[in-house]
């Protein structure tokens, strides 16, 4: 088998992140997401799934992120989990390179059975999305029917994923454990200090997301983008931060709150774009590989996954002739561009 080094792409962004999805569909009907009904068909086994992993790893991945649509239901993540840990405890295996293996959810169906799970399977990193903390707007970021008492619901339900994390061991001091939300204007934006006091009284660093236009369902606009700086100036108003920075190929901008509670994440890939040392690479639940969040088209995978070196060959040509900037290059005026969908791609 090849031992090839790391590879970078036509800007000299390395490999450095994974996300796979295992499925697009979702429990939950976000507006700006507006997940599938149904999976796709041919959704990739267990064994390629490890493929990808195993070559991704070879060609430089240190971080493993899976995602969905909510990945919660998927019946194939535990027993990914499982395999993936015991690769990385091979000395031999491309993954025991892998330095974190993380989840994104919305928390819904983060059981205390569900969290010990995942950490005794090997799971680093769990991410938590809610875009409220008060229930009309919860229900309605999440394309619930019921009003505030679904909303409200919701809310408790995703706090209780939140303490089942805490008591499974995913520690948020040591970035275990965070608390995403998508704001969008005039939707939800009343609820940043809601959501941050939210944050503070969990004891979980909250990262702030631009409303973004991936897909073509969600009728993106950029009137409808709240900009990070405005969101970090209203947090700061209300308690003081600091500049953290971001880290290199990190998506958000850190800021510590200055009382000691803890920390915010700003990801602003609308106002303040940071495709230069962007180093995801995205593959679908059916195999389709995307080397930028709003790209229209993948490559499929399927045709070489019988062979780990013929997908290692496909992987590296497609890594090597990367020459995505949506988002530093994105011209709101040139009209509607046709994106693959945010539930699709795995966000």
């Amino acid at each position: 088998m090849s031992t090839s080094l790391p590879l970078a792409d036509r800007f000299n962004r390395p490999l450095g992140v994974l996300r796979l999805s295992l499925t697009a569909r979702c429990n939950l009907a976000c507006p700006y997401c507006r997940p599938d009904v149904d999976d796709p068909p041919g959704l990739l086994t267990l064994e390629q799934q490890m493929r990808v992993i195993r070559v991704a790893s070879r060609l430089g991945t240190q971080t493993l992120r899976l995602t969905g649509g909510e990945p919660l239901l998927s019946r194939r993540l535990l027993p990914l989990l499982e395999a993936v840990a015991q690769a990385r405890r091979r000395r031999s295996d491309p993954m025991a390179g892998l330095e974190a293996v993380a989840l994104t959810s919305n928390g819904v169906l983060l059981s205390e059975p569900m969290a010990r799970s995942l950490r005794a399977a090997g799971l680093d990193r769990i991410t938590i999305s809610l875009d409220a903390a008060e229930g009309d707007a919860a229900a309605r970021m999440a394309g619930l029917q019921g009003g505030a008492f679904a909303g409200e619901r919701l809310v408790r339900k995703v706090q209780d994923g939140i303490s089942a994390a805490r008591a499974a061991g995913f520690d948020p001091s040591a970035g275990e454990l965070k608390l995403n939300a998508v704001i969008q204007r005039g939707m939800n934006d009343d609820q940043l200090l809601p959501l941050a006091g939210l944050a503070r009284q969990q004891g979980v660093e909250l990262r702030l997301i631009e409303f973004m236009d991936v897909g073509n369902r969600n009728q993106w606009r950029l009137d409808q983008v709240l900009p990070a700086a405005q969101m970090v100036e209203r947090i700061h108003a209300r308690w003081p931060l600091e500049p953290l920075g971001r880290p290199l190929g990190g998506t958000a901008q850190r800021w510590s709150y200055c009382d000691g509670a803890g920390a915010i994440g700003v990801i602003a890939s609308i106002s303040e774009p940071f495709c230069g040392d962007c180093n995801r690479l995205r593959v679908t639940a059916d195999g389709q590989a995307f080397t930028c969040l709003f790209s229209a088209d993948g490559m499929d995978l399927k045709p070489v996954l019988s062979s780990e070196p013929c997908l290692e060959q496909a992987m590296r040509d497609l890594w090597q002739r990367r020459q995505d900037r949506y988002s530093e290059e994105r011209d709101p005026e040139a009209g509607a561009s046709t994106h693959a969908e945010m539930a699709y791609l795995g966000g």
